[in-house]
């Protein structure tokens, strides 16, 4: 993955339940000069608000923080999209909207994928955790049409699985990972380094409501 070395420095992540324990492990792992900017969505209720430095933040060596309007994107900064309202990336800065939902969310991981897409192309690298719902699977193939690396949360690893496997069943991605390799390979992919994974062959029989039981790899 990644034989053109390219240097995927835009790294945007999407999760719903049971996500917020992988996303925390991610923070905590990720390398404290990450040569990227990263942004997440996780669905979250718009009536509670949560300390997003604290709770995903208080372990790691990046910055993380909840996006506001117009933050400049910088490489070392995880940003996450606050509650009720859409995160887009533009060339230089976050976007925040509060337009429809979209797959009955705001945030929703498509509009952010998209927006990414669009504006920087084959420097993304999107990923799938765990989550219910098929939100980001859409702004995958916008992704890989741009020339980005689409990953996704092993689905027999994933709580909820239904997020990677519509990913998977929409348009292939470009690996399978484990969350513990994660970090890892996002890291080496922002430094535009040639990654060995062996691709999975996915393939269907009847994949239902999440089920990974249809899901050979």
């Amino acid at each position: 993955m990644n034989e053109e070395r390219i240097k995927r420095d835009v790294i945007v992540i999407g999760a719903s339940a049971g996500g917020v324990k992988l996303l925390q492990f991610l923070c905590a792992e990720l390398e404290a000069d990450l040569p990227a900017v990263m942004g997440i969505v996780i669905h979250r209720s718009p009536w509670f608000q949560s300390d997003v430095s604290g709770l995903y933040g208080a372990q790691a060596r990046v910055r993380v923080r909840e996006a506001k309007a117009h933050d400049p994107l910088e490489h070392g900064t995880v940003y996450f999209a606050p509650a009720d309202h859409h995160m887009l990336f533009t060339n230089a800065h976050v976007e925040l909207s509060r337009e429809a939902k979209v797959h009955f969310s705001r945030p929703s991981v498509d509009r952010l994928f998209v927006s990414a897409a669009a504006a920087y192309g084959n420097r993304v690298a999107a990923v799938l955790l765990s989550g219910g719902g098929s939100d980001g699977a859409h702004g995958f193939i916008k992704i890989k049409a741009g020339g980005g690396l689409t990953l996704v949360q092993l689905p027999e690893e994933a709580s909820h699985p239904m997020m990677p496997l519509a990913g998977i069943r929409e348009d292939s991605p470009s690996a399978a990972v484990s969350m513990r390799a994660l970090p890892r390979i996002l890291a080496a992919l922002a430094r535009g380094e040639k990654i060995h994974i062996e691709k999975p062959g996915f393939e269907y029989d009847n994949v239902r409501q999440g089920s990974p039981s249809g899901l050979r790899a």
